[in-house]
């Protein structure tokens, strides 16, 4: 399972063709200075670093383990900073080189438990003492449809409740809330809201938004 925390075929295939559309909610970054370090891990094409961007941040990195979004992002908006995420979750930046950390849908294409804790603890790492990891994801949702194909897919393959597979061949996951509350215990919650957010295939889906802050 933790392999299909990578799942770069998919990423640079189809993947590479999507629309990505968690919304960015400004206000919670209200407090925060502009000249703030920001990184934003599993970037896609860059539409949350462009957000920011335009919003008068002025340092904002981007790293994505599939070269052909990072490609993308390049081609779109070649003023940003992009790098592809060569071992993930490592990231080749000091500790504590962040004070804003974004995670936009990346939890959801990373099946494994193990895999998503390693992930948290590296952003943990290059985060500031006092900055701030801004989450977004999808939860688990309660029509027919979904509960179906998590049930499917746990009883083959053994995988947590909430991983499913997408009918164009990637492997996600919808997250029990109080999962993921667990999963970011270590920081100190500062904000917590609901969206409704479409997924990248069109469908309408239940998912929430965490702002935390580093002990």
């Amino acid at each position: 399972m933790e392999d299909l925390g990578r799942q770069v075929a998919y990423w640079d295939g189809v993947g590479a063709t999507k629309t990505f559309t968690h919304p960015v909610d400004l206000g919670w970054l209200a407090g925060v200075s502009r000249d703030a370090r920001v990184l934003d891990y599993g970037c896609g094409y860059g539409r949350v670093m462009a957000e920011l961007s335009e919003h008068g941040f002025t340092d904002v990195s981007g790293v994505d383990l599939s070269p052909a979004l990072i490609a993308r992002g390049r081609r779109s908006r070649p003023d940003l900073r992009f790098a592809v995420l060569e071992a993930p979750p490592a990231l080749g930046y000091p500790s504590a080189g962040f004070d804003l950390v974004l995670l936009f849908a990346v939890l959801t294409c990373v099946p494994d438990d193990g895999a998503q804790r390693a992930l948290v603890a590296e952003l943990s790492r290059v985060l500031a003492p006092g900055g701030l990891l801004y989450v977004s994801d999808v939860l688990l949702q309660d029509d027919q449809r979904n509960r179906d194909r998590y049930a499917a897919y746990a009883r083959r393959f053994d995988a947590p409740y909430g991983v499913f597979a997408t009918g164009d061949g990637a492997v996600c996951r919808h997250h029990d809330l109080a999962g993921l509350r667990a999963l970011l215990s270590d920081f100190e919650p500062v904000d917590e809201r609901r969206i409704d957010v479409t997924t990248m295939n069109g469908n309408r889906s239940r998912g929430v938004q965490f702002l935390s802050r580093k002990r």
